[in-house]
């Protein structure tokens, strides 16, 4: 299944009154069950259906989701759009597909999250130069956590 279509069921789910939705499409299945206050959903074998219960000082939000405001203020924050694994070149010893100082178009590859057995290509949202790299390669990174500082051109 699509992780887009996976992102825009959460979505679904978080929206509405619902606390649970199962979804089979051929051999694939997914359950999205929405987390109550002291449990959190997380992602196991490729299904969204474990609940464990959340550390007693958790934040509603994620502190990974929470972009400081400088950072923004510095310029365009390129965020990860899944849960995964960062990686910073295409095989293990393969030059980095960006460094830092480096120009970057519109729709280059930045970095590859891999999610699910799936090597996912995160590409550029902008046209700028790459000021920092937020993440170190191999890293699990969160939804929504910054990856990339690029300043525009």
């Amino acid at each position: 299944m699509d992780l887009r279509k996976l992102k825009k069921l959460i979505d679904l789910v978080e929206e509405s009154g619902i606390a649970e939705l199962e979804i089979t499409e051929g051999e694939e299945k997914v359950r999205i069950a929405k987390a109550s206050p002291g449990n959190q959903t997380i992602l196991t074998g490729g299904y969204m259906s474990a609940h464990q219960p959340a550390p007693a000082q958790a934040a509603a939000v994620p502190a990974a989701a929470i972009v400081p405001p400088t950072l923004e203020q510095e310029g365009h924050v390129v965020k990860s759009p899944m849960v995964g694994t960062f990686y910073r070149s295409p095989s293990p010893g393969a030059p980095s597909f960006v460094e830092v100082g480096q120009s970057v178009t519109e729709g280059q590859t930045l970095c590859i999250i891999e999610a699910m057995k799936l090597l996912n290509e995160i590409e550029s949202d902008v046209t700028g130069t790459v000021k920092r790299i937020l993440v170190e390669n191999g890293q699990p990174v969160e939804y929504g956590q910054p990856l990339f500082l690029v300043t525009s051109a």
